[in-house]
């Protein structure tokens, strides 16, 4: 008998617990292969691109692996595409880890640093290694209806590892916030048909998992 269910690529860049993101989505019902190959990351129902590491290492074995096209083409048809971590990074304009790199342009913004969070106690470490926070960006309507955080408590905790982050040109994509001690970023966004996340829903317990199943339930719509 044929899967019936849906396929999900994983993209293989030799960067990031891909098996983690496998294990999440097979948990929720879909059918994920991880790969670099072109044709498995066309013809799937949706594409996840997670990564931990450096900016531009990840860039440039893009750039190797001739996947840069193939994202970017990706990200303007209707197919979903979820970006995690890095992932999240790798769709801005620019990054300014170790020197300035060229993201692949698919959303305006730059990668910047952690620069001194102060915390109650005093300076907090970078990277930050922790479960952290997210909260709805403020505005009149409830920004996680209809995305991949719907259901989700306000406040809901996640697990992150990073010492970057994201600053949008438009802050209205962004669907979520995260305080580090006295610095608020782009948590988590919303840009037609991406939805991405800094940090890990794979490595976040129950309420990591309901993101894979609303990105599952609304692959099933489809």
């Amino acid at each position: 008998m044929s899967d019936a269910r849906k396929r999900v690529a994983i993209v293989d860049y030799g960067m990031g617990n891909l098996f983690s993101v496998q294990n999440a989505c097979e948990h929720v019902g879909l059918h994920a292969s991880i790969t670099s190959s072109h044709h498995d990351i066309a013809s799937a129902d949706a594409v996840i691109l997670p990564g931990v590491g450096a900016f531009g290492d990840a860039v440039e074995t893009l750039r190797r692996l001739d996947l840069i096209n193939v994202l970017v083409d990706l990200a303007a048809s209707q197919k979903p595409l979820l970006g995690i971590c890095l992932g999240m990074q790798l769709m801005m304009t620019e990054s300014l880890e170790f020197g300035w790199h060229a993201g692949l342009d698919i959303i305006p913004g730059t990668v910047v640093r952690f620069e001194t969070p102060i915390g109650i106690q005093g300076a907090l470490k970078v990277p930050q290694v922790c479960w952290n926070r997210m909260f709805k960006t403020e505005g009149v309507d409830d920004p996680w209806a209809g995305s991949l955080l719907e259901g989700l408590s306000n406040g809901v905790f996640m697990y992150f590892v990073h010492s970057y982050y994201i600053r949008l040109e438009e802050r209205k994509i962004g669907i979520a916030v995260t305080r580090y001690g006295n610095i608020e970023f782009c948590s988590a966004l919303r840009y037609g048909n991406i939805f991405a996340c800094q940090g890990h829903p794979e490595r976040s317990g129950p309420q990591g998992l309901r993101i894979y199943h609303n990105f599952a339930a609304a692959l099933n719509r489809n």
